[in-house]
């Protein structure tokens, strides 16, 4: 029986715009693009030019420092820009894709009979190991340390998020191939939401999290089932590329389809979509949403993501597509002074709380400037875990590093402060500073 775990601490946002349980499947066509930047961590060194042809699976790039973790091509096709920014950055690896697909054949294996060293050098082999993050830091893990446990969170509780179950339906040998290598690896746990039917998944320990959002972030379990101290690792492992590694074990393809919910209240029929990671959302985005309205489209979470347009591409690690207000031409009359029925608050300063669960369509504005923090415990409400936020962010701020080990910074990726910038009074980007705290932690103890 699997363990479970009650949360308290949290906040259910309800937003407007959930995507329908129907499926979409848009076809492998048209222009593809891996991004470097989806993959944190990495320093890219491209190792196609521009005309070459490429199979479905074939490396776009690899990790400078780790030459061995490759990326691979989501379609096959013709490479055809390699666009780099300041300083000769890699922005981004395009193809245009083949009208018939062709796939590099890595052959079938037997995870059964793998041992770890066998299962790394697979995903290395075929360009998908560069999926694994790992928790400190947070960013693309390498092959040379290995873990003390994996993580796999199959509980997406962010809003309007895409349901990994409703995705993973009639995928479950893949998903269990896939859990079964990691296991190889080292002991894996797997966090579900109450009800789930992936209780019954063999080789891992399975956990059940009870409570708000964010009850699901892998950060979030990692910190209540197995805490990283300094000089530890873990892997932690996104779902869906759970299901890569378990269609290239039993069929021997780079297979990067993925469903996406693409949601939020600017969308007009909001549905799951069956895409290529790198694929352009010009496709998804025609027609689906008022092109008179000002919009903000957010490849990934409304609280997480990143903003881009129509002609950006699908992230690698991308499980929404959301469209919301931007809200630069909203003309409130008399302002903050109004009872704002339709919008909400933490602080009930609206009256909107009378209603209950109702659902809200939020734009994209702040609604206020920076200013000092203030030490009032609003990241602890919504932050369930074992560590003092604000005080975290302080230190972070401060550039106090001994401050940031002993306050827990090894725990901690930026997702996990996204609800805490949510309901921030103080207006700060809270994500950035945790990121960049982070990046700066990394180059201290290189």
């Amino acid at each position: 029986m699997a363990n479970v775990i009650k949360l308290r601490k949290g906040l259910d946002i309800q937003l407007q715009g959930k995507a329908a349980e129907s499926r979409i499947v848009l076809s492998p066509n048209g222009r593809f693009a891996l991004v470097p930047d989806d993959f944190e961590g990495v320093t890219p060194k491209v190792v196609v030019r521009e005309g070459d042809h490429v199979k479905a699976g074939d490396a776009l790039f690899i990790n400078k420092v780790y030459p061995e973790v490759k990326f691979a091509s989501p379609v096959s096709g013709v490479v055809t820009a390699v666009e780099r920014g300041e300083r000769r950055k890699v922005l981004c690896v395009k193809v245009e894709a083949d009208k018939e697909q062709s796939y590099v054949d890595y052959g079938k294996r037997d995870v059964s009979k793998l041992d770890a060293k066998g299962v790394i050098d697979a995903l290395l082999e075929a360009g998908l190991f560069g999926y694994i993050d790992q928790l400190p830091y947070a960013v693309s893990t390498n092959p040379t340390v290995m873990p003390k446990a994996i993580f796999v969170s199959a509980l997406r509780d962010k809003p309007l998020a895409c349901d990994f179950e409703y995705e993973v339906k009639g995928q479950e040998n893949d998903f269990q191939t896939g859990l079964t290598a990691l296991s190889r690896i080292a002991m894996t746990h797997l966090g579900v939401g109450v009800g789930s039917a992936l209780t019954d998944m063999k080789d891992v320990e399975t956990t059940v999290f009870d409570g708000p959002c964010p009850a699901g972030n892998v950060g979030v379990q990692v910190n209540h089932i197995d805490p990283v101290n300094k000089g530890e690792v873990v892997w932690t492992v996104e779902p869906t590329a759970v299901l890569f590694f378990g269609r290239l074990f039993n069929t021997g393809r780079v297979d990067l389809r993925r469903l996406v919910a693409f949601c939020g209240s600017e969308v007009k029929q909001p549905a799951h979509v069956e895409m290529l990671v790198g694929q352009e959302l010009q496709t998804l985005l025609a027609n689906s949403i008022d092109e008179t309205r000002h919009t903000r489209i957010i490849n990934g979470n409304v609280l997480t993501g990143r903003p881009t347009t129509k002609d950006g591409y699908l992230g690698a690690h991308s499980s929404e597509v959301t469209v919301i207000p931007e809200g630069d031409d909203a003309d409130e009359f008399a302002g903050w002074i109004m009872p704002r029925l339709n919008q909400f608050s933490t602080s009930r300063s609206y009256f909107s709380w009378l209603f209950g669960r109702k659902k809200y369509a939020l734009d994209a504005r702040v609604k206020g400037g920076e200013r000092h923090i203030i030490m009032s415990g609003e990241y602890d409400r919504v932050l369930p875990m074992d560590i003092y936020g604000e005080y975290l962010i302080k230190a972070i701020i401060a550039g106090d590093i001994d401050r940031m080990e002993q306050l827990g910074i090894y725990e901690v990726s930026p997702e996990d402060f996204a609800l805490a910038e949510f309901v921030d009074s103080s207006k700060l980007e809270l994500q950035r500073i945790v990121r960049q705290g982070l990046n700066n932690l990394r180059k201290e103890n290189a």
